[in-house]
């Protein structure tokens, strides 16, 4: 059974930085690509950013580039959003998904709360 599941979340002052963990079980990461993907409150869900299966691309949406980092642990089978200089916009619930564009047909975790707030 294809499981994903999301953690790291919490609150956060601006300026700060969280690293959430997104833990793959019964596949192995490297033959997917993978996103994350978040949904603000109040609001539909915005892609985040996504690393393709080999590892060696990554993608980032404008609203995050420069300031977040996603990255995976093949060893750990784990996938990994460093998210640094955290603004109030950031605030949302945070999923990873399979695939480089999820959609609904594809694997999503339960997500992980993030709240960057003073």
């Amino acid at each position: 059974e294809v499981q994903l599941v999301e953690s790291g979340g919490g609150l956060v002052q601006p300026g700060g930085s969280l690293r959430l963990s997104c833990a793959a079980s019964g596949f192995i990461l490297g033959t997917y690509d993978m996103s994350w993907v978040r949904q603000p409150p109040g609001k539909g869900p915005e892609w985040v950013s996504a690393i393709n299966s080999g590892g060696d691309s990554t993608y980032y949406a404008d609203s995050v580039k420069g300031r977040f980092t996603i990255s995976r642990d093949s060893a750990k089978n784990v996938l990994y959003l460093q998210m640094n200089n955290l603004k109030p916009e950031d605030t949302a619930v945070y999923y990873c998904a399979t695939n480089k564009v999820p959609s609904v047909d594809d694997y999503w975790g339960q997500g992980t709360q993030v709240t960057v707030s003073s």
